[in-house]
């Protein structure tokens, strides 16, 4: 019998799995203090940008110097305030939230509900997403309820254990909240914000230790089911996804288009674009990055995706190196909802996606947007803070007992 040769390991084919735990071997961080400095200093980066570039828009949007210095302010202090959030959020941490999830919960869905009555909730474009509790105070409560349902996912999973692998007593439960929130966003009518936060719940409950099964079955039943029937009942949403097939032209998206292939190289300077002449709106928020490309060109562009790219390594690092299953679950879901938001933006702004009026975190215009981004990555970055507490603590009672 001929003996066979051994396989050349050149042409081993990797498997998926191989590959997945080839990436966390590389990824893991011993400690997680580095991965969330870095993680800091990406989204500082970020907002740095954000600032210039919202400044480039003001000079040529307002009218007169005063006009343009009260903008810059209003921005710069977004910032400010979205830097404290995050401090604040850091110290707090996933586990000084804990406590308060189901009243926070609560809250949120009050919250999504207070968009339908007035005077607290109003109309705008057509849509109800905002809530009004001070003259000139208003934010989208939508943004706040990602968080806090990411978060009581989390939690979830880690009480219920291997409970969650139950259809009716673990995963059931768990997903009617998940669809209510999904509801109450879509039916403002805001389809993109809705399957942001369903994805992102659904994403925690798979690391959380969700059957399979039963979340494919959730995403291609109520994700899909809920897509296919927008299209059908509601106009704008099937305009939008006639826009992105073809049938229909949207000269916002060929505005956006245009904007980043104008740039070229190395752009046409800040506060120089032209295409924001032609009076495409939501320039400096929805279709930011097409103002980055047409201003800072090829080389802005890959900066910031660069920059996001950083943003998810390490993201993934700083999950990987807390062994709190609770903190890392948390800190897996919020960082996701960030890097999600910002896929989804730089999709639409580069016609891969069909039009969506998304933010792009850390950068477009909106204190909402800025302070709950801010807010998710600082609740990270503390789940960060405890799980090293701990790695000394545990460390100090080693040399005590040696």
């Amino acid at each position: 019998m001929a003996k066979e040769k051994p396989q050349d390991p050149s042409v081993h084919q990797h498997t998926f799995f191989e590959l997945r735990r080839r990436v966390i071997d590389i990824a893991e961080a011993p400690n997680p203090t580095l991965p969330a400095t870095k993680l800091f200093f990406v989204v500082l980066a970020l907002m740095g940008i954000g600032m210039a570039i919202q400044a480039g828009h003001a000079a040529t949007t307002a009218d007169g110097f005063g006009a343009w210095f009260l903008l810059v302010r209003e921005h710069l202090f977004f910032r400010v305030a979205g830097i404290m959030a995050l401090i604040a959020s850091y110290y707090l941490g996933p586990r000084g939230v804990r406590r308060f999830l189901p009243v926070l919960l609560v809250a949120s869905a009050l919250l999504l509900i207070m968009v339908y009555i007035e005077p607290f909730g109003g109309r705008i474009n057509g849509a109800r997403r905002w809530v009004r509790l001070l003259p000139g105070l208003s934010f989208q409560p939508s943004e706040l309820a990602r968080i806090v349902l990411v978060l009581w996912v989390a939690d979830r999973c880690v009480r219920l254990e291997d409970k969650l692998h139950d259809f009716r007593q673990g995963f059931l439960p768990m997903l009617s909240v998940v669809l209510v929130f999904f509801g109450l966003v879509a039916a403002e009518t805001d389809l993109g914000g809705s399957l942001l936060l369903f994805l992102c719940a659904i994403a925690t409950m798979w690391v959380g230790g969700g059957r399979v099964t039963h979340l494919a079955l959730s995403v291609v039943g109520f994700g899909g089911g809920a897509i296919t029937a927008a299209s059908a009942l509601i106009p704008y949403v099937r305009s939008r996804i006639d826009m992105f097939f073809g049938p229909v032209v949207n000269d916002q998206v060929e505005s956006s288009i245009q904007a980043i292939s104008l740039g070229g190289m190395d752009g046409l300077g800040l506060a120089q674009g032209v295409v924001r002449s032609s009076g495409i709106p939501y320039l400096n928020s929805d279709y930011v990055f097409s103002q980055i490309g047409e201003e800072m060109g090829f080389f802005g562009t890959a900066l910031v995706l660069l920059l996001f790219t950083s943003f998810l390594w390490f993201s993934l690092r700083l999950v990987l190196s807390i062994r709190d299953r609770y903190a890392a679950l948390a800190a897996f879901g919020l960082l996701l909802s960030v890097a999600m938001q910002a896929m989804i933006h730089i999709q639409v702004n580069a016609g891969l996606a069909p039009p969506k009026g998304m933010t792009l975190p850390f950068i477009s215009a909106g204190g909402t947007s800025l302070i709950v981004s801010s807010i998710a990555v600082g609740l990270a970055l503390g789940a960060s803070r405890h799980a090293l507490s701990e790695t000394k603590a545990a460390t100090s009672d080693l040399t005590l007992e040696s």
